[in-house]
């Protein structure tokens, strides 16, 4: 059975591997790895050395499937389409890039929530028709935000919602104490999810793409909401489209925010773009920068020196 704990690699591998970058990350990027690890960095897109490798980029080339491959960093956070492309290489670590993604994402969904309570999407549509008509504004203060996911994303986005005085509550996959951020954690599935759901003016997902989140947003989860708005910063598949769209034009949905679609970038006759009351972004709520490649990198290059396993190690098994 393949070795999905994200355990650090021996001592003594990791002194013998080599440092392979994808050719796309930027030379300072690489001159950051090169200084941390203390070796050179090699390209070699076409063929790969012998001997150990740790690899730095956002795609496993095929070459180091073949057990060669002790650590893998990738500069994104999301590791689901990673680990699609074919079974990982047994033992061999993989950890990701989150850096301030979290604060970046947390500002996104606020700053859409605040649109709809500003009415901006109805006063950018007046001033469209050079129409002059008085809107209400209210406060986030006081509603409720669902957010689907209470790691490292969710969190801090539960966290900045709650410095605004919006009640916050988490859904996580099995039942918990209290955790940051959040005014409640419960559990999903259950009917303290459904009745959080209904309360909800804001439905947001932060969910990973995993099996057991791929279609996860479908008919009945939207059924329960009661007029909430839904925004997905965390992966386009684990939202039913056709649920949506059927939500979206029965009002058990406000409106929506897609940041993440299932399949990107969608074609100009998609219907996406013909979602009633909807907004799509083009997957730029959490765009990782290369400080934030460099910083996590040594976080857990310092991790693994001292024997420990990574924060930001990926269990393979589950996909996160």
């Amino acid at each position: 059975m393949a070795d999905t704990s994200g355990a650090p690699p021996e001592a003594g591998l990791l002194d013998r591997a080599r440092l392979l970058t994808a050719p796309g990350l930027d030379a300072s990027v690489v001159r950051a790895l090169e200084r941390t690890t203390g070796r050179p960095a090699e390209h070699t897109p076409g063929s790969v050395p012998e001997g150990p490798v740790l690899y730095v980029g956002d795609t496993l080339p095929d070459a180091l499937r073949d057990g060669r491959l002790v650590w893998f960093h990738s500069v994104y956070a999301g590791t689901d389409a990673l680990l699609a492309a074919g079974p990982w290489p047994d033992g061999a670590l993989l950890t990701r890039t989150v850096g301030r993604m979290g604060e970046r994402i947390a500002q996104y969904v606020l700053g859409w929530m605040l649109a709809e309570c500003q009415s901006v999407p109805e006063h950018t549509a007046q001033h469209a028709r050079g129409v002059w008509h008085r809107l209400p504004s209210t406060l986030v203060a006081g509603d409720t935000a669902v957010v689907h996911g209470t790691g490292h994303i969710g969190s801090a986005v539960a966290a900045l919602l709650r410095a605004c005085s919006v009640r916050t509550v988490g859904v996580r996959r099995t039942p918990g104490g209290p955790l940051p951020g959040f005014d409640r954690v419960v559990a999903v599935g259950g009917a303290e999810e459904a009745e959080e759901l209904a309360a909800a003016r804001w439905v947001v997902s932060t969910l990973p793409l995993t099996g057991a989140t791929e279609g996860f947003f479908g008919g009945r989860r939207f059924a329960a909401m009661r007029g909430a708005s839904f925004v997905n910063v965390g992966r386009g598949a684990s939202v039913d489209l056709d649920a949506l769209e059927a939500a979206l034009r029965d009002g058990t949905v406000r409106r929506a925010v897609l940041d993440v679609l299932p399949d990107e970038p969608p074609g100009p006759d998609d219907r996406v773009w013909r979602l009633p009351r909807t907004v799509v972004t083009s997957h730029s709520a959490g765009l990782t920068a290369d400080e934030d490649v460099v910083t996590d990198f040594e976080a857990c290059w310092d991790a693994v020196a001292q024997g420990r396993t990574p924060a930001l190690a990926v269990d393979t098994g589950r996909g996160y």
